[in-house]
């Protein structure tokens, strides 16, 4: 007797291999037949008919480090049909950490992350100085999802060198020795690699780059060796030029991860994203990475699905938010609804777009946010309900103003004030330097490319990109019209088999006997995202974005369902993943 039977559907079994109609039958949290026709009976049945059937998505690129801590459901991730997550990247996370230095790496990541603070600082109970006395406190955690995670080089610095490695002062040789014995260790203990940022807009709070932005390669490779040494994990970074800066330093990083990755027999993934200032570069680096092989290097550059860049509304950051008149009338009515109907009024219009801005807060990394935004009314996009993700140029503010005759920054006013406020514009910042996806595609069909670069669980007030696994089926293998599509076989496989196999999690990502019974049961005709909102739902009132999805009939995270019609069941099979396997 099966636990559950999932019939009628077509299978999308995460190989790449060609859908099929069949029935796939789980017993004790794996899948214990799966073809055609299952003979045999099961404790429950689930009808399928006229639905699709594929593996649970996962996702490699998440910083639900803080969040896992307190949080049962990890959302939105596991509303887009996640079931595995990999947090602990860019080399921000919270072990290990000297007692007494909680709050500073709680900044670290705020800044870096956008997570609030308050949040944060309420939210995580701290139960652990060491890497592997975090992963045993994790390991009490029963969550809807699988979660795993990596060691962060930048709470490690931090920790072997104290103020010294927090200012991104050289590490010497004894400092090196201890990073490196001290990653061996994370990897033993259940870590699924190291992960590091040399990105000079990763900050905390006060202003000071992720500790290890400017790490010379003999510390580099340090970590690298603690992979080596317990010959396991994968080692992730943000690199230099990934944020558009540094472009000089993005073309040399490549050359130091072939040699990386050639000599200690790891895998390295890093971020890539096509930036307006060299909008070529990713290719030459892209082509760097597929030659790497051939010097015995792996190299995985990690790919956005859809542009890259901020989500800008009335409860974001947007340039109005420092004008006098904006600021009391933020103070004085409540709730968003009431703040858009003042602004729709005349003279509260006419006072805003006549006043200055009053000066950015020094002690706010994000408020100097506003003034970037107004400079870049041409790259501001109206995107809609439900969100078109490839706008035309007719749908950027400085066309809309254009066609209506007044100056940009009006119909930009226009546009976030209207209705009841919270409808959100789109300003990509990478991957669409062209008005198109076809780049992204271009990067998707490579076998190198690993989707990724959700951010679940961060930039909570400027990006909302976790609902990447819903709209990679509905954009690449449904909806597009001004491209090329992708078949719905290599769409689940890239964010399944592929992420999965990355990071040596070959006990899930496919449909396949004795594989962990981790699937989806979608209705593909109907599934659409909805409009993002802000919700303050978070510890301490915290905010973020989020956007929920339909048609999500089912999610199974070992053997047990925990979304139904997109519902949370209560069921919380979701375990610390402690290793490759």
């Amino acid at each position: 007797m099966f636990d559950l039977k999932i019939t009628g559907g077509k299978i999308v079994d995460g190989t790449g291999a060609a859908a099929y109609q069949g029935e796939v039958a789980i017993k004790d949290g794996r899948i214990a037949a799966i073809g055609a026709q299952v003979p045999g009976a099961a404790l429950k049945t689930i009808d399928a008919a006229g639905r699709i059937v594929t593996p649970g998505f996962v996702d490699v690129h998440t910083h639900y480090d803080g969040q896992v801590t307190w949080d049962d459901t990890l959302d939105p991730s596991g509303g887009h049909g996640v079931t595995t997550v990999v947090m602990g990247n860019c080399g921000v996370g919270f072990a290990p950490v000297k007692p007494g230095k909680e709050e500073w790496l709680i900044q670290l990541m705020e800044g870096v992350e956008d997570i609030p603070g308050t949040a944060l600082s309420e939210g995580i109970t701290w139960e652990w100085e060491t890497f592997p006395e975090y992963l045993d406190a994790l390991d009490k955690r029963k969550t809807s999802v699988d979660f795993a995670t990596q060691l962060p080089h930048g709470a490690l610095r931090a920790y072997v060198m104290g103020e010294r490695g927090a200012k991104n002062e050289p590490a010497s040789a004894e400092d090196i020795a201890t990073m490196r014995s001290l990653t061996k260790e994370a990897i033993e203990a259940g870590a699924l690699g190291v992960s590091t940022s040399r990105v000079l807009g990763h900050r905390a709070m006060d202003g000071e780059p992720v500790p290890g932005t400017f790490a010379a390669e003999d510390e580099l490779f340090g970590l690298g060796y603690g992979l080596q040494d317990a010959g396991a994990g994968v080692f992730e970074l943000a690199p230099a030029g990934a944020d558009g800066q540094d472009l000089v330093n993005a073309k040399r990083e490549v050359e130091w991860m072939k040699k990386l990755s050639a000599e200690i027999q790891r895998p390295v993934t890093f971020a890539m994203l096509q930036n307006e200032t060299e909008p070529e570069l990713w290719r030459e680096i892209m082509t760097e990475s597929i030659e790497a092989a051939d010097q015995g290097a792996r190299l995985y550059p990690q790919i956005a699905a859809r542009p890259f860049g901020l989500m800008i509304g009335l409860q974001t950051h947007h340039p109005f938010a420092r004008k006098p008149t904006f600021v009391r009338l933020l103070e004085e009515t409540d709730g968003i609804e009431a703040l858009a109907a003042e602004m729709q009024k005349a003279e509260n219009k006419t006072a805003i777009l006549a006043e200055e801005s009053l000066p950015a807060n020094p002690d706010n990394l994000f408020d100097g946010m506003t003034d970037m935004i107004g400079a870049m009314l041409n790259r501001l996009f109206v995107i809609g309900d439900p969100p078109d993700y490839e706008p035309t140029p007719d749908q950027c503010i400085e066309s809309i103003a254009k066609a209506n005759n007044v100056e940009p920054i009006e119909a930009a006013y226009d546009a976030f004030t209207a209705g009841d406020g919270t409808n959100m514009l789109m300003m990509p910042i990478f991957n669409y330097v062209a008005g198109n996806h076809d780049v992204i595609r271009e990067q998707l069909t490579n076998p190198y490319c690993v989707s990724g670069l959700s951010d679940g669980g961060a930039h909570c007030g400027m990006i909302c990109d976790a609902s990447i696994p819903t709209f990679m089926l509905t954009h690449w293998a449904r909806d597009r019209s001004r491209g090329e599509k992708l078949d719905l076989e290599y769409v689940v496989k890239k964010q399944t088999k592929d992420t999965a196999d990355l990071f040596g999690l070959g006990d899930r990502g496919t449909l396949e006997v004795g594989k962990r019974a981790d699937l989806n049961v979608i209705d593909f005709e109907n599934l659409k995202l909805r409009a993002i909102k802000m919700v303050h739902d978070l510890p301490a009132g915290g905010r973020r974005l989020l956007q929920q999805a339909e048609g999500y009939d089912y999610t199974i995270v070992s053997g047990e369902v925990t979304r139904r019609n997109g519902e949370d069941t209560g069921a919380r099979p979701g375990r610390l993943v402690r290793g490759a396997r």
